[in-house]
């Protein structure tokens, strides 16, 4: 897979995806989300990815927003196409059956923010910022900012970030439950690929039958939530990756899952 804006690099089941537009903080334009879209696409069917981390290019940012040199002139029209287009593709990642990865390297703002949020685990430098601060546009979070904020830390305190726009830092996005994880920004990349092979060293189905149960029970009412539990943890046990895990504890040695 070859980018103008997304570097792609593949190695031993862990693909990592550097948004690369360093030089304005690796925001995003309409060009940049096309590319993510399609690489999150074809790493779907990729066998030879089992996770995927996502980072930005450079020290400074992450991804600092959406590249608002697009937003002169746009219509309400154009804004909407433009809006849907990016939630279509964090959409994408959030639903995506392998585990994927935020490695925050320093601002995550607007768009940024709401990208690592797509993500299904996030480790953060210890130098990252975060925050959505669209008011001060005299617009709001249109990446799914209003909606994912407040399902992870709270309507109170997404209102808070949002209403003011005014960033926190890395200490602050763990205490309210942004980011799994601050590290030394030397260690962040080294602390995500030992998480990235942890992860990837488990069966592939039952991988993306977590994130499934997970994600889609998410807003069921508790009974329908289990139901879908129940089914998918009995799906499992057709698999061959199930019946290597119970054989392996019962030999006490370590699993070799095959993802069949």
């Amino acid at each position: 897979m070859a980018f103008k804006n997304l570097e792609v690099k593949i190695e031993e089941g862990i693909t990592t995806l550097t948004i690369n537009r360093p030089q304005v903080l690796n925001a995003l334009n309409r060009e940049t989300v096309e590319e993510l879209g399609k690489a999150i696409q074809d790493l779907g069917d990729d066998e030879n990815t089992r996770v995927i981390i996502i980072t930005g290019a450079g020290e400074k940012a992450f991804v600092a927003g959406a590249d608002i040199t697009e937003f002169k002139g746009m219509t309400p029209v154009t804004a909407l196409e433009f809006t849907r287009k990016v939630q279509s593709v964090f959409l994408q990642i959030e639903r995506l059956k392998k585990p994927v990865i935020a490695a925050v390297n320093g601002y995550a703002l607007g768009g940024g923010l709401e990208l690592c949020m797509a993500c299904d685990i996030a480790y953060s430098s210890e130098k990252a910022r975060f925050g959505q601060p669209e008011i001060g546009l005299g617009i709001i979070p249109g990446a799914g900012g209003t909606q994912r904020l407040s399902r992870l830390v709270g309507k109170q305190r997404a209102k808070e970030l949002t209403f003011t726009g005014e960033t926190i830092d890395a200490a602050e996005a763990y205490r309210i439950g942004l980011v799994n994880k601050v590290v030394p920004a030397e260690k962040l990349m080294a602390e995500v690929k030992s998480l990235a092979e942890k992860i990837s060293s488990k069966g592939a189905i039952a991988l993306e039958m977590a994130k499934s149960a997970i994600e889609e029970g998410y807003d069921l009412d508790l009974y329908s939530a289990h139901a879908l539990e129940a089914k998918a943890f009995a799906l499992l046990f057709a698999t061959e990756d199930q019946k290597e895990g119970v054989s392996a504890f019962l030999e006490k040695r370590k699993p070799l899952f095959k993802g069949r």
